[in-house]
C-alpha cells in the first residue's frame, strides 16, 4: 500500500503561520484557501515591507509585496526574480522541481524564503545585479493568477 501525502490543509498553514514568530499577522481561511499578512524587515537596517501569501489547498503559494510599490523603488528598472511586476508578485522558488511541496508548512519555508528575497531585492537597489540566485522566470508564468483567489 502506497500512502500519497496530500499536503497541509489550509488550516493547518493557518495554525503553522499564525503561531510562528517569524510571520506575526493576520489571516483567514475560507474553502480551502488561506489568505496571510504581515510585515517584513529583513535587516534591522532595512525598510519595512507589508506582504500577502496566498495559499490554495493543494497548489502553491502566492507572494506578494503590498507595500512599499517595489516598481516605484526600481526607479523604472524591472524588478527581477518576480513573477508578476504589479501587484509584484516574488518568485521564491522553482515550481515542478520539489522545492516546495504542500506538505511544507509555509511558515518554515515561504515566510524565509521571502525575507531573503527582499534582502537580496535591496541589495539589487543599490548594486543593479541579482546576487540571490535562481532561475529567473516570465512574467504571469508561475502559480495563480491574482484574482482567481476565493
Amino acid at each position: 500500500m502506497h500512502f500519497q501525502h496530500k499536503g497541509l490543509s489550509a488550516s493547518e498553514q493557518y495554525f503553522c503561520l499564525s503561531t510562528a514568530p517569524i510571520c506575526r499577522g493576520k489571516g483567514s481561511v475560507r474553502r480551502q484557501s488561506l489568505l496571510w499578512e504581515f510585515e517584513a524587515r529583513p535587516t534591522i537596517l532595512s525598510r519595512l515591507y507589508r506582504v500577502r501569501i496566498q495559499y490554495r489547498y493543494g497548489g502553491k503559494p502566492d507572494v506578494y509585496v503590498l507595500e512599499p510599490d517595489l516598481v516605484t523603488l526600481s526607479n523604472g528598472r524591472r524588478l527581477p526574480h518576480v513573477y508578476q511586476q504589479h501587484p509584484t508578485r516574488l518568485c521564491l522558488f522553482l515550481p515542478g522541481v520539489g522545492e516546495w511541496l504542500p506538505y511544507m508548512p509555509i511558515d518554515r519555508t515561504i515566510v524565509p524564503w521571502c525575507y531573503l528575497w527582499l534582502f537580496y531585492f535591496e541589495d539589487w537597489l543599490g548594486t543593479g545585479e541579482w546576487r540571490g540566485g535562481g532561475v529567473h522566470p516570465r512574467e504571469n508564468h508561475g502559480t495563480n493568477a491574482t484574482n482567481s483567489f476565493y
